[in-house]
Formats: C-alpha cells, sequence, structure tokens
C-alpha cells in the first residue's frame, strides 16, 4: 500500500509541474467575397485583415526576429466554405530557391506553412505547406508520430513570385479539418517560414526547440464565430487498366473500386475503400535474407499509411499483414508440387477514427480478405488438387485514447485476427502511457502487451511483453533508461510484427546536445549508449555492448559524423542456430563515419563507410562496406540521384542448411552489390514523370567444411559435414532488377491520372564464384515481368455536388 501511494504521489508531482507559455492572438473575420486563389494579394477580403507578423528565428539560432526585408506578413479570413490564407514573404527574389520537386517532398525549396488545431490541445496539429515553387505539401503532426506526410487532403493555394519577395494564398475547405460546432471556438494557429539557402526557420509564435513538442508553442486564431462544420464527404472512384506480360503469357485486367472518406460526426471520419486495387504501389527493396528472423518491408499501400496514427500504439499493427503472403502451409508428397498465391486478396478496408475536443480519441479498424487456394500437381499423372492456404480473414483494430496536458497520452489497444475453419486465431491487448511533465523536461513511457493464439488443435497460448523509458528530454544534457521483455509465449505477428521474444533487456543513454551555432557548427550531438541483454528462459546472459556516436551540422550546411561499437568478451546468439542452442562469439568491434554535403549545390554527395572485426582465437572475420549516393540538381526541375553500395563480410559465420533437424552452420563469405538510380522531371505542380531503378546482387561462398553447433556454443568439424554432403549446395547467387517509370498528371483537384511501366527480374542459383558480369548475364536470361497499368481517379466532394445542384436548379 505504502509503494502505490508513494507511486502515486510521484506521479502527481511529475505531471503537475508548470509549463507557461505566451500565446499570440490573431482576430480574424468573415469575408462576403472569398478571395480569388491567384497568388495576387489585392482581394477585397484582405483589406481590413488584421496582420500577423514579427516572426522570431528557431533554427538555427534561437530567439533572433526576422529583418525588414525578410519579414513575413500574414492575413487570414474565411465564410461558410473554407479558411483563406495571405502570406507576404519578403526577400531578395534572386535568392529564393524554388526547385519543383513531387508532392510532400521538400527539395530545395523555400516554403511557407499554416499548422491549425481546431481543437487548440497542442497535440493534434493539421499542417499546409506551400512552397515558392508552387508545389503543396500537407501532414497531420502529434508527439508520438511527428509529422505524418503520408495523409493528403485537397485544398486550394498558388505562389506569386515579385519584385521584393513571394506571395502565397491559400484555401483550407474546413472538409480537411475536424472541429466541433462551438459558439466561439479557439483554435491553434501558427505560421512557419523556410529560407532554404541557409535552412533558417521562423515561426509567429516563437518556439524553444531546447524543449517540449511544437504543438506547445502556438498561437491561437480568434473571431470564428458562427463556424459551422461541413458535411464531410469525398468519394474517390477510380479504375485501373493492367496489361501484364511474363514468360510469354500476356493477361489484361480491368478494375473499377472507390475509396470513401465520411465525417460521422463533427471529429470522426470513416476511410473505407471499396473493391481495392494496389496494383501501382511501389516494388519491395528485395534482399536475400540469411538472418533466424522474417524479411519485412515498409507498406507502399496508401490506405494503411494514411491516418493510422492511433492504430500504431503499442506496436501491435503492422499493416502488410492484412493481403500479405498466405500463412497456411502444405503436405506434399515426393511427387507433388505446389503453385502457391504470393499475396492474399483484400476484398475491403475500412477505418473510424477521431478525436473529441476534450482528448478522447476513438479509432477501428476492419478489413477483409478472401479465401485462397493453392493449386498441388503430381508431377507423375498431371492431375491437381487446390487446397486452402489462408482462409476468409477478418482484421481487427480497437483503439482508446485519452490525451491531457498538451503533451502526454494514456491508450488502449486491441487485435483480433480471425481466420475461418481449423486456422489459427490471433489476439492482443495493449495499454500505452506517454506521460511527460508539464515543464516538458522528463518523460515517461510505458507500454504493458498480452497476447493469445488460438491454435485450435491444440490449447492457446498467452504471452506477455513490456517496455518502459524514462529520462530527461530537455536541455543540452540528456539521459535516459530503457527496458524491454518478452516471455517465450509472446506472439502478435497474426497483425503486429514481432521479431523475437524471450527477451530481458537493459538501456542507457547519454547525450549532449547544442542547438545554436558556435565556431563552424550551426548544432552537434554526441551520445553514449550500453545495453545488457538476458533471456527470460532459461535466465540467462545473452549479449552486451557499448559504444557512442557524434554527429554535426556546419554552417555552410555540410553534414558529418561516426560512431563506434564494442562487444567485449563472449556474445551469445541464442537465435541463429534455429534451435534454441546459443552460437559463441567474442570481442566485436565496428566504426564508421558518414558524409552529406550541402544538398543546396548543384551538385552535392552522400557518403557512409563502416569496418568491423571480431577478435577471437580461430576467427578471422573482418567486414567492411560503403555507400556512396551522388546527386545532381541539373535544374529546377530534374534532379538525378545515383547510389553504388558494396557490402563485404569475409569469415562470417552463421546458418547453413539443417539435416535431419540438425542445424548446420558454415564459415562464408559474402558479397552485396547494390545499384540505385532514381530520377524526377517535374513540369509543374501538375506533371510529374519519374524513374526509379534498382539492381540487387549478393553471392554467399560457403567453405568446404561445415560445422555443428555444440551445447557449449561451439563448432566443430568432427561430424564430418561437407558442402557436398548436406543434401543441398547452400551456396547462393542472389539478384535481383527493378525499374518503375511513372507519368502523372493532376488534371483537377485531387483527381488524378497515372501511367506506370514495371519491369521485374529474379535469380536464385548455387553460382557463388561467378562475377558481376556473368551473374547480370545469367539474370537477363530469367524470364522478364513486364507491366503496364493505367489508372484514373477522380475526386467528388459532396458540399461542391450540392452546390451545382443548387446553382443549376430552376426558378418558379
Amino acid at each position: 500500500m505504502k509503494i502505490r501511494l508513494i507511486f502515486l504521489l510521484f506521479l502527481f508531482s511529475f505531471l503537475s509541474s508548470s509549463f507557461a507559455q505566451n500565446k499570440k492572438i490573431l482576430q480574424t473575420k468573415r469575408t462576403k467575397v472569398a478571395p480569388k486563389i491567384d497568388g495576387v494579394l489585392n482581394d477585397v477580403a484582405w483589406q481590413n485583415a488584421e496582420i500577423a507578423t514579427d516572426f522570431v528565428q528557431f533554427r538555427p539560432e534561437i530567439g533572433t526576429t526576422a529583418p525588414q526585408d525578410k519579414r513575413t506578413e500574414v492575413r487570414i479570413t474565411f465564410d461558410d466554405k473554407a479558411i483563406y490564407v495571405a502570406a507576404y514573404l519578403y526577400d531578395d527574389p534572386e535568392l529564393i530557391m524554388k526547385q519543383l520537386i513531387n508532392r510532400d517532398n521538400f527539395g530545395q525549396t523555400d516554403f511557407f506553412s499554416v499548422i491549425i488545431n481546431p481543437n487548440n490541445d497542442a497535440q493534434n496539429d493539421t499542417n499546409f505547406f506551400v512552397f515558392s515553387s508552387g508545389q503543396q505539401a500537407d501532414a497531420i503532426a502529434n508527439p508520438s508520430i511527428g509529422e505524418d506526410f503520408s495523409w493528403n487532403a485537397v485544398w486550394r493555394s498558388a505562389v506569386k513570385i515579385n519584385d521584393d519577395g513571394w506571395t502565397v494564398e491559400m484555401e483550407i475547405p474546413y472538409r480537411t479539418l475536424r472541429f466541433a460546432d462551438e459558439e466561439n471556438p479557439i483554435w491553434g494557429l501558427q505560421f512557419s517560414r523556410q529560407f532554404r539557402r541557409d535552412r533558417s526557420q521562423y515561426t509567429w509564435n516563437p518556439i524553444d526547440p531546447t524543449k517540449g513538442n511544437f504543438g506547445l508553442y502556438h498561437g491561437e486564431l480568434h473571431g470564428l464565430e458562427g463556424l459551422k462544420p461541413p458535411i464531410r464527404l469525398n468519394l474517390y472512384p477510380f479504375t485501373t487498366g493492367i496489361l501484364n506480360n511474363f514468360d510469354g503469357e500476356t493477361k489484361t485486367d480491368l478494375t473499377f473500386g472507390m475509396d470513401v472518406k465520411y465525417g460521422i460526426t463533427d471529429n470522426f471520419t470513416l476511410d473505407a475503400t471499396l473493391v481495392p486495387d494496389f496494383s501501382q504501389a511501389g516494388f519491395d527493396n528485395v534482399v536475400l535474407n540469411l538472418g533466424p528472423f522474417e524479411q519485412t518491408f515498409s507498406e507502399q499501400r496508401q490506405f494503411f499509411t494514411e491516418g493510422v496514427d492511433l492504430f500504431s500504439k503499442g506496436g501491435l499493427f503492422f499493416s502488410r499483414r492484412v493481403g500479405s503472403a498466405p500463412t497456411g502451409e502444405l503436405n506434399l508428397a515426393e511427387n507433388e508440387e505446389a503453385n502457391v498465391p504470393n499475396v492474399v486478396k483484400v476484398l475491403n478496408a475500412l477505418k473510424v477514427s477521431g478525436r473529441t475536443k476534450n482528448g478522447w480519441g476513438l479509432g477501428i479498424f476492419n478489413a477483409i480478405t478472401e479465401k485462397t487456394f493453392a493449386t498441388v500437381t503430381n508431377t507423375d499423372s498431371g492431375e491437381s488438387r487446390r487446397e486452402v492456404v489462408e482462409p476468409f480473414t477478418n482484421y481487427n483494430i480497437l483503439v482508446v485514447d485519452k490525451q491531457f496536458g498538451g503533451n502526454s497520452a494514456i491508450s488502449l489497444i486491441n487485435t483480433n485476427v480471425l481466420r475461418e475453419g481449423e486456422f489459427r486465431d490471433g489476439n492482443a491487448t495493449a495499454i500505452v502511457a506517454n506521460l511527460v511533465n508539464k515543464k516538458n523536461t522528463f518523460r515517461f513511457d510505458t507500454e504493458l502487451r498480452m497476447s493469445n493464439v488460438n491454435y485450435q488443435s491444440q490449447d492457446s497460448e498467452t504471452g506477455f511483453s513490456s517496455f518502459m523509458f524514462v529520462g530527461k528530454v530537455a536541455g543540452n544534457f540528456r539521459y535516459s533508461f530503457d527496458h524491454r521483455f518478452a516471455d517465450t509465449k509472446y506472439e502478435i505477428n497474426d497483425l503486429g510484427l514481432n521479431f523475437r521474444n524471450n527477451r530481458n533487456d537493459f538501456g542507457m543513454d547519454l547525450s549532449y546536445q547544442t542547438f545554436e551555432p558556435s565556431g563552424k557548427l550551426n548544432s552537434y550531438r554526441i551520445n553514449f549508449f550500453t545495453n545488457y541483454r538476458r533471456l527470460v528462459k532459461p535466465d540467462t546472459y545473452s549479449r552486451f555492448n557499448l559504444g557512442g556516436g557524434y554527429r554535426a551540422f556546419t554552417k555552410k550546411l555540410d553534414a558529418y559524423g561516426f560512431r563506434l561499437n564494442i562487444e567485449p568478451g563472449k556474445q551469445y546468439d541464442f537465435f541463429e542456430s534455429r534451435d534454441g542452442r546459443p552460437f559463441i562469439f567474442e570481442n566485436f568491434i565496428s566504426t564508421g563515419g558518414w558524409v552529406s554535403t550541402n544538398y543546396n549545390r548543384i551538385f552535392a554527395i552522400d557518403i557512409r563507410a563502416n569496418i568491423g572485426a571480431l577478435f577471437e582465437d580461430g576467427r578471422d572475420l573482418f567486414t567492411y562496406d560503403f555507400n556512396i549516393e551522388p546527386r545532381v540538381r541539373v535544374s529546377d526541375k530534374l534532379l538525378m540521384v545515383y547510389g553504388i553500395s558494396f557490402n563485404h563480410r569475409n569469415g562470417d559465420r552463421g546458418y547453413a542448411t539443417a539435416v535431419d533437424d540438425q542445424p548446420i552452420l558454415g564459415e562464408r563469405n559474402r558479397q552485396i552489390v547494390t545499384n540505385s538510380i532514381s530520377a524526377n522531371y517535374t513540369f509543374n505542380p501538375f506533371h510529374t514523370l519519374g524513374l526509379t531503378f534498382r539492381h540487387y546482387w549478393d553471392t554467399v561462398n560457403y567453405d568446404y567444411e561445415l560445422y555443428t553447433l555444440l551445447d557449449n556454443g561451439r563448432l566443430t568439424t568432427a561430424e564430418g559435414f561437407t558442402v557436398d554432403n548436406v543434401g543441398g549446395n547452400p551456396n547462393i547467387n542472389f539478384s535481383t532488377w527493378n525499374i518503375d517509370l511513372s507519368y502523372s498528371w493532376q488534371f483537377a483537384q485531387g483527381s488524378f491520372l497515372t501511367f506506370l511501366y514495371r519491369n521485374q527480374l529474379f535469380n536464385f542459383d548455387e553460382n557463388a564464384e561467378d562475377g558481376f558480369s556473368d551473374s547480370l548475364d545469367l539474370l537477363f536470361r530469367q524470364p522478364m515481368q513486364n507491366t503496364f497499368s493505367i489508372r484514373l481517379q477522380y475526386f467528388i466532394d459532396f458540399n461542391g455536388m450540392k452546390s451545382f445542384f443548387k446553382k443549376n436548379k430552376p426558378s418558379s
């Protein structure tokens, strides 16, 4: 009882410290005539609007007021349809950077942004950016996720370059915002401006970057009396035509579908995709996976990347599980082979999410995938049968979240996967607390998670996992402590992503960083860390490491850094063997560094290099890798980036294969070469041509003698296994080739016509001693997949439809 009382007193003290912040106020007035969005600020609506000015720098210097010839003046007005913003950004027009680049990509461009928080809670912002090139970006932001640029809204803006700077006009429709119906609403408001040539950034309401999230420093927008939330119903009907050619066989397909966004209430939105089509999602950067854990890729499908901040809490949701490869296993006879689909079709998916004025958040996610079959063929008789490899499956997430104090939140998350028939079901629940004291100097995070897997034919298993972080998060000197725990039965991979369980890990970090220029540097950070790892079962030591790093940003906008990692003494890897026995290595040291030159220059380059070695009797491991990425800004419309990386591991040891369920390990040399090219030609903010290319080549060459693993963690060749007698050559030559060429035309607000050509090649064989040219030649002998698709997406706003019918309604 005393311990609980002490904890409650500590928590109260932790959260009750004061944090005062002065807020500027901008008073706005309703306009009778909406301004024309053309970048020319001569509209009647702007004549008597109050001006927001006196912007203050927060990066790289703190507290410096913008000089008169670089001042910013912003006006706001509104009507029943939208918020309107006009900004005059004074500057020398010859110095304004205005590179054209894809939407949501900042490039080498000056920008102006408006940040609106209708709840005025310092935690849930909607950010709108306009660049001097005329391009747009938008994002939702909160302390948990930072800025999420996968969120996209439909709004208008225009830019004009003048003799003494540049001007911006913006129309932000109410459909892009979530707000309650209030008599006298007060919204959080912030304006930000960046000069790209020196990356100096100013805000209307001053920011202290040494502590707290930026939302705490917002000003306020007053005067929105009579504002009514609109009906928020947006439809995105689409159609895609696909032509696919592979190994001489050509297939065509024509799909139709629709995405829907509907405002259920003022603050809650339904997002649904009906008959989904993800055919134009980007390709995955596939690599050869020799490790004990699954290979995963980032999400490419817009529906699953947009607005998922609530669902990501607790780490229980990995969206690639929905529509991934089938989970079922096949029992094949020796004379049978199977054709198994790579993915499961998503039939539909929906999200409901939002947050009330007093900080309560709710998220509901549901997706359904279809029953999927594999075709099993008897190679002797030619007869075939179909077997279910993924049943009809329902994926669900429920999130309840409470924000408070402008910087803290507590959440409850549950995920549930129900599969038809005898396939396994999964359930996971997490309680998450992210607490920051009101001085914004200390943070305490904790996650408590439980999982339950119903194996149907076996007993269900319940597991537990936790995470704890406590640290000082303000000022120059910072420190933190963290702990991760997962028992042997913790399993969330039906809808989440957990590479491993059975862990009891402790970590500590110390750092010192600067926030203002000094000498030749704008800022720098130095940190030291240590990690101590144990297993839960058996309760035994696993691994230990320590190290540090340094990074610096110069006044010339170049950056560099280096790192050091030391793993002293014996390290016990309990996962490489695949059977739970430890594999020992000793005294590993690695170090590396990087340089990134100023992207404002026509030519810039990124260089990264690392080396590592083991200091262990009988071992001769040496690793090195480097990555060089030059980039050329040919013009404000054309940017080209080439990357080459080389990774070599000489004398590495690891799992090679298995014989009668016994793991066989080997010493190997591994060499990876990756070439990539990306190029973008942006004609204007509405027309973009893009090219992406990647060639990945990986060889693994084992020494002739192979090892078995002893129970004490050491290796032996006593059982006489070699490359020739393990039932299959473990050597690998692996390569992939991908090209994406796309053209996108935004022909109307929120409406796009996209052309995509893609080709892919893949090869996997045992010719590990082949050189680069021979491997490339062999790769091009493989059948190539060529795909051409055209996608048309149209944006329909219900409010616009109402206006159209009102205009065309016949008079009586």
